[in-house]
């Protein structure tokens, strides 16, 4: 008699040939899954070879089940469409470009086998460098497996927000799914599947991570990676699917919203937010994204973390960067411009370098202030001036009114 499938791996993909080949390769090369499972392809109607590639690992004998969307209907159905083709008791789901543990994850199904109650079995994750084959580092840490009971939603959130838990990977009963996994759009869909998944059964959190998010690939260099966007700005989302999973927990009567305790679970949602908001913060700077960066420094400095290392350490930088791109933007939105007068500076070459930093068209010539005003040069340019003064001598000269800026047009607003 033929085995029951015991897993279903799925995969959403979307033009990513390079990376399914690379990804299938671990699983023709792997010798540790002992148990029947399925590998589910779902093709968000590619338009590069993802079927040759498909058709090659097919050939190879792997278990794949290949289910191409006629449409690219955006990532959220093409993930509901491989858990709803699985088979498998059990459903994993795994990027395109990532990859698993594979000893890991067999001790994961063992477990699930055990615990027949647990209806979901999450793990942390590491990030994972492909190109010298070794793990880097765990997104975060558990000391010791923990298995919460059906609806412990006050531990379970405790257990979260203390411990800074992101539950975004696990391996699911497929039963358990058909009702849980559901779109999120305001509420981050962790948190707030994580609270469906807890209401029909218990959950697992695991000391062993079986997943591996590939922070470096010889596959493609520098790719967009999902996780990093939702870093960057999803933070009010999180808080969302935290509040979510309470409200849902207090119509289980297993959250206590007395005024008392809401206050202590709105300080825990607002504590678990601003950590990751400081986390925007990083990857804005970075990005040199300042003005975005500077949105969220003044939120977090708000909600009582402006001493938090991220906020001051970009703290001292942070104006002059949020000056410069400001100023740089209202340029580059002007129709008609060409010219840029950088006045009363002391290094225009320095600003300049600045300004192209920043983002500054390069349709836009940087100049000196000119000798001569002509009415070429007036009626297209734009100019920065450092003072009041200088600014009225412009205006004085001819020079349109609001495209002229001084220092203080592009600093009154940012308060550090």
């Amino acid at each position: 008699m033929e085995k029951k499938t015991k897993l279903s791996i799925c995969i959403p993909t979307y033009n990513r040939a390079a990376f399914l080949r690379f990804l299938l390769t671990t699983f023709v090369e792997q010798k540790i899954i002992d148990f029947p499972y399925e590998i589910v392809i779902s093709d968000n109607a590619s338009t590069d070879d993802t079927a040759t590639v498909v058709e090659e690992f097919l050939s190879q004998g792997l278990p794949i089940k290949y289910c191409r969307r006629e449409v690219n209907g955006g990532g959220w159905p093409n993930l509901a469409n491989a858990y709803q083709q699985a088979i498998g008791e059990y459903a994993l789901y795994l990027a395109d470009d990532d990859l698993l543990n594979f000893q890991n994850l067999r001790a994961a199904i063992v477990y699930l086998n055990i615990n027949p109650e647990t209806v979901a079995c999450y793990a942390p994750w590491t990030m994972y460098d492909a190109i010298d084959g070794v793990d880097l580092s765990l997104f975060y840490t558990i000391e010791k497996n923990r298995k919460f009971s059906r609806r412990s939603f006050n531990d379970v959130f405790d257990f979260m927000t203390k411990r800074h838990i992101f539950p975004e990977i696990a391996i699911y009963r497929t039963s358990a799914l058909r009702s849980a996994f559901v779109p999120k759009d305001f509420c981050f869909w962790a948190f707030s599947h994580l609270a469906h998944l807890l209401d029909v059964g218990a959950v697992a959190f695991l000391e062993k991570p079986f997943y591996r998010s590939v922070a470096r690939t010889a596959v493609v260099r520098d790719r967009a990676q999902a996780g990093n966007d939702e870093a960057m700005t999803g933070w009010d989302r999180y808080r969302g699917g935290l509040e979510y999973f309470l409200y849902l927990g207090s119509k289980r009567g297993q959250i206590d919203l007395s005024p008392a305790k809401s206050a202590q679970y709105e300080e825990a949602c607002k504590v678990f937010t601003m950590r990751r908001m400081s986390v925007a913060l990083r990857m804005w700077f970075e990005r040199g994204e300042y003005i975005k960066a500077y949105e969220i420094f003044a939120r977090m400095c708000y909600g009582g973390c402006g001493q938090h290392p991220e906020v001051q350490g970009v703290r001292e930088r942070l104006p002059l960067m949020v000056a410069v791109q400001t100023l740089a933007q209202k340029v580059n939105a002007a129709s008609g411009l060409k010219y840029l007068i950088l006045d009363q500076v002391s290094s225009v070459d320095s600003l300049a370098s600045l300004l192209i930093e920043v983002g500054l068209s390069d349709s836009i010539a940087i100049l000196p202030t000119p000798t001569a005003h002509t009415p070429e040069i007036m009626s297209a340019a734009a100019v920065f001036t450092s003072t009041a003064a200088g600014r009225d001598t412009f205006l004085d000269n001819g020079y349109r009114p609001n495209m002229v800026f001084c220092e203080s047009d592009m600093v009154s607003s940012v308060v550090t």
